[in-house]
């Protein structure tokens, strides 16, 4: 229901706007504009969705055959103490603990084509636990808000782009984007277990959080000591590494039971290509609505009109010029990324609104993208508290992302 709403207050704001301008400035060529952009969204939506098919069909393959050789049911076993309070209504040992594992680890290590797949392939598990099938469950909400918190611990695509735009040391965020983006995913996890009524004081989940924090903290240590060479060739081999050991893993379990791997990995991968088609409406319709919303000037209205308050409030204004990526980050991936690649072109790479820009881009992902995708998926209409809690996390993200540039960069 909230984003049916969403969905038409796109189309209305950007009608208002575009009949603001074609009066005010005259431009009678802004609903031409707009008319291209809604058919490019779509095709452009259309693609995406094609390009899909290829790798969930490959990652649902190998899915199924660790499926049916054990594996993910042992990867359920090592995440069922911290899943088990995050999740209580997920039954133990069920697929879907394993499969949401590995998506939560792949994301993390921003492995994207790999974590979307296991992703479509975990909502799937909790439809079929899901008894009211149209309506999101407690565990589908939790996961969503998991994902567009976006914890990231090796963002090895974002420094790329720092030096391909001439940053002097692309790797200069990667402090202040693990400090954001870990702000971004507690303060989701907070707010969905306080609205489930999900035991925070629990003695596992505080060890496990715990953990986290200082593996991040050893993490970030350890990568300050590297060169951004270093940190792209080390991140870049561990995370392939890690995913190619985890196909192979699957494999040999695959043997062992005695599974017919090749029918396993087709009947897999049969389904992948079957999800692929169904995202197809749901995707267009959102990067439809984006696109009018985008190219109507609702998003510039937005944030001259943002950039005059702050300024007469007498604050400083110089985050103002990576304002478009933060606002574009829960709509769309794509919009984002050439937003944050504009600042830095604009401004440059190792300005201010160049930095805090990348820290925001990689702070959180794209809520509205993978609401529309994993919910649409499995059939979800009714989403409930989904968007709070997870455009909660984006605005954590945004704003922990800022006061951690005005620390490290201001």
């Amino acid at each position: 229901m909230v984003l049916n709403y969403i969905w038409i207050a796109f189309f209305i704001i950007a009608f208002v706007v575009g009949i603001c301008k074609v009066v005010f400035t005259g431009d009678l060529g802004i609903f031409t504009e707009m008319m291209d952009a809604v058919f490019a969204a779509a095709k452009n939506g259309f693609e995406i969705s094609l390009g899909l098919t290829g790798v969930l069909s490959l990652w649902l393959g190998f899915m199924k055959i660790g499926e049916r050789g054990g594996a993910v049911r042992f990867l359920s076993r090592l995440g069922a103490p911290v899943f088990s309070r995050l999740f209580p209504d997920i039954p133990k040992g069920h697929p879907a603990t394993g499969s949401i594992f590995m998506n939560i680890a792949a994301n993390m290590l921003n492995l994207d084509n790999a974590a979307t797949p296991l992703g479509l392939k975990a909502m799937k598990e909790l439809q079929e636990l899901n008894p009211q099938k149209d309506t999101a469950s407690n565990p589908m909400i939790m996961f969503i808000v998991l994902n567009a918190s976006g914890l990231i611990i090796i963002p090895v695509t974002l420094m790329v782009y720092r030096a391909q735009m001439g940053a002097a040391n692309p790797a200069d965020i990667f402090m202040p984007l693990m400090i954001a983006t870990s702000v971004a995913t507690l303060v989701g996890v907070l707010f969905i277990c306080i609205r489930q009524k999900i035991h925070l004081c629990d003695k596992v989940l505080l060890s496990f959080f715990g953990i986290l924090i200082a593996l991040l903290s050893g993490i970030v240590w350890l990568v300050s000591s590297f060169s951004q060479e270093q940190v792209a060739v080390y991140s870049s081999f561990f995370a392939n590494a890690l995913l190619f050991g985890i196909i192979i893993a699957f494999l040999i379990a695959g043997i062992r039971k005695k599974v017919n791997v090749y029918d396993a990995f087709i009947e897999g991968a049969k389904e992948g290509f079957k999800t692929a088609v169904m995202i197809i409406p749901f995707l267009i319709a959102m990067l439809v609505a984006i696109a009018m919303f985008r190219v109507s000037g609702a998003m510039t209205f937005l944030t001259d009109g943002l950039a005059s308050l702050v300024s007469a409030c007498g604050w400083p204004t110089d985050w103002i010029n990576a304002l478009p990526t933060a606002l574009m980050k829960p709509l769309s991936g794509n919009a984002s990324r050439g937003m944050m690649l504009d600042a830095m072109q604009t401004y440059g790479a190792d300005s201010f609104v160049g930095r805090l820009s990348s820290i925001v881009q990689g702070s959180t992902d794209t809520t509205f993208y993978i609401v529309a995708v994993y919910y649409g998926a499995v059939g979800v209409k009714n989403t409930r508290y989904t968007l709070p809690g997870a455009l909660l996390a984006d605005l954590t993200g945004a704003v922990a992302a800022v006061l951690v540039c005005y620390l490290f960069f201001g």
